[in-house]
């Protein structure tokens, strides 16, 4: 069994921490690097999407079980703007405590004001989609790429009318005027239809982003929600094949890469994951442990199999060195 983790966001603010197994498997692995990516372009090449961009919508209403048909989609994920002097600021969700039941008011009075022009569908409260009677033609980064930036060169010139009434419309609802960080607009990327995805590379893909699961459901893979630990998932998962895991804990918004929540989760996926995973590699459950890594200074990879861990000369270090 080929276990392969994708773990964005991996080196971003590690601190003095030290995480033996995950230092472990990043030691005695062989390491390759290619040039800095981000999370959906390392998605679009690994899932063999060719040169058109990710359709983040249609993929990710199909990761949470919807049908986009034929129709054109596009994520309208909420966001926070703030014009600082001569800078706008994003603030993404993750970055706004935003609960269900006010992401569903919001959407719904979206929907009322725009009718059968732009139709949007929250998926969760942080990830919204959204059908429109004519296709986009936008290229923007997602949110959380953009979180602590200056977007205001990267405002999509094509959707102006739309977000500037989209934002009316936030502006005036009665619950941000009790939020401290109001949902004031939409961010539009992602669009377009539902893709043929060929790839079968993988036997199995877990992941909480219902964008990970649609891919997996569109290359006809078996897809499930991301389980507690790697021991759950190793009582499930099948005895052969490649399998992706996708753990996006650690992708989380610059403001908070600093804090103790962050370093916390560092020693949760250690407990969690790298530790047994370590472990089902030493007793040849698994054949060999993937971590790949897109998001840091260069896109890199590190693949260990069970007789790599005997090579003692190679010592562990601790993630500042790789960051």
């Amino acid at each position: 069994m080929h276990c392969e983790l994708l773990v964005p966001g991996l080196f971003a603010a590690p601190g003095d921490a030290r995480l033996p197994s995950l230092e472990l498997l990043l030691a005695r692995g062989r390491c390759t690097s290619a040039g800095a990516e981000s999370v959906e372009d390392w998605l679009r090449e690994a899932f063999e999407l060719g040169d058109e961009p990710l359709a983040a919508g249609a993929l990710t209403l199909l990761g949470a079980g919807g049908e986009p048909g034929t129709r054109s989609w596009v994520r309208a994920d909420p966001v926070h703007l703030r014009l600082m002097r001569d800078r706008l600021l994003l603030a993404p969700a993750a970055a706004l405590g935003l609960g269900a039941n006010d992401a569903q008011a919001l959407c719904e009075a979206l929907n009322a004001h725009f009718g059968s022009r732009m139709t949007l569908q929250m998926v969760d409260a942080e990830r919204w989609v959204a059908a429109t009677e004519a296709a986009f033609t936008i290229d923007t980064e997602p949110p959380l790429a953009l979180a602590g930036r200056d977007v205001g060169v990267a405002l999509p010139t094509s959707t102006s009318a739309l977000l500037n009434e989209a934002q009316m419309v936030l502006h005036a609802h009665p619950m941000n005027e009790r939020r401290e960080l109001p949902v004031n607009s939409v961010w539009f990327w992602g669009p377009g239809r539902l893709p043929a995805v060929p790839t079968k590379r993988w036997h199995s893909i877990n992941a909480d982003d219902p964008l990970v699961l649609g891919l997996g459901r569109a290359a006809g893979a078996r897809h499930k929600a991301l389980p507690a630990t790697a021991a759950a998932w190793l009582e499930r998962a099948p005895e052969e094949g490649r399998h992706l895991v996708v753990l996006d804990a650690l992708r989380v918004p610059l403001a908070l890469e600093q804090t103790a929540e962050y370093r916390e989760t560092l020693a949760r996926l250690e407990h969690d994951w790298f530790a047994p995973l370590l472990d089902a590699l030493r007793d040849g459950r698994i054949g060999m442990v993937s971590i790949h890594v897109p998001d840091a200074a260069e896109s890199l990879a590190y693949e260990t199999i069970r007789s790599d861990l005997r090579r003692f000369w190679r010592r562990p270090r601790s993630l500042e060195h790789y960051a």
